[in-house]
């Protein structure tokens, strides 16, 4: 599905001066305590937003805007209205310079979104469209998967590892805890890679967009806490059976009861599987 662009904003949004312009003006160099590199392409930010879809009457909330390609490309696009949510001050005032010609559809946040509640800030129905800073990239997105009612879709940016790890399949290199976690609550998809080349300045990693749908039947929050604590002990110890890993949560009686043979190891496990393990682990709680 294709995001649908409203035409005056795109035009709008084509005849402002090149983002490299206004990072000068602000002095904004990227800083790495902050985990930030700059997507400034437009055609590559362009395609970000279309991977989330008609945003048509959607609010968004983008976090870590820092210059605003994304937030350029967002306004471009159909969305209701849009949120940036940016802690580095210098950001903060480009971001609001380029809200000045938008009338109202563009607000800017001034403050650390690990310690926000961003259903509070967009009406529904809401998404959350970013780049995420990498450091704090994995934190916040569980705290959002707790919270995944309240959303209708996730595009994020992620570094490409973190990225393949949030799609795994079991039984493969890359399926660990986050893969449960996340797709427990949503349908992960893997939608583009992004080179270091792209980014300014270019991290050492690739990068990657996904997008996380949750699901209609989420789990409540015991049973998301449950699964929590269930994953951590499961690949605390990553190697070893699941009877032995398991030993703090029940260990063998919880698999016996699961009917899952404890010589398994946790990366075996279906994540259909772990629920039923999360589930027979909350009711004897």
């Amino acid at each position: 599905m294709n995001a649908v662009s409203d035409p005056s904003a795109a035009e709008r949004v084509a005849a402002l001066p090149p983002l490299r312009d206004a990072i000068a003006r602000h002095g904004l160099n990227a800083r790495h305590a902050l985990g930030q590199h700059f997507l400034l392409d437009a055609n590559l930010v362009g395609r970000i937003v279309r991977q989330a879809g008609d945003l048509a009457g959607r609010h968004v909330v983008e976090v870590g805007p820092g210059p605003g390609g994304l937030t350029r490309a967002l306004l471009a696009s159909a969305a209701a209205g849009i949120v940036a949510v940016e802690l580095d001050a210098r950001a903060v005032g480009l971001i609001e310079e380029l809200a000045e010609g938008f009338e109202g559809r563009l607000r800017v946040v001034a403050a650390d979104a690990m310690k926000l509640d961003l259903t509070t800030l967009v009406p529904t129905p809401r998404q959350i469209i970013a780049n995420l800073p990498y450091n704090v990239a994995s934190p916040l997105l569980i705290g959002w998967l707790r919270q995944a009612a309240q959303w209708e879709r996730f595009t994020l940016m992620f570094q490409d590892e973190v990225a393949e790890r949030i799609c795994a399949a079991p039984d493969t290199p890359a399926y660990g805890r986050l893969s449960v976690i996340v797709q427990f609550v949503c349908h992960a998809e893997y939608r583009m890679r992004i080179p270091p080349s792209a980014f300014v300045p270019p991290p050492k990693v690739n990068s990657a967009v996904v997008t996380l749908t949750p699901r209609a039947d989420l789990p409540a929050p015991d049973l998301f806490s449950a699964m929590e604590r269930l994953t951590a002990a499961a690949f605390g110890q990553r190697r070893k059976m699941l009877r032995g890993s398991l030993k703090s949560v029940g260990g063998e009686r919880l698999l016996a009861a699961a009917g899952i043979d404890g010589v398994r190891r946790a990366e075996t496990l279906s994540v259909a599987e772990f629920a039923r393990l999360a589930t027979l682990l909350l009711e004897n709680a």
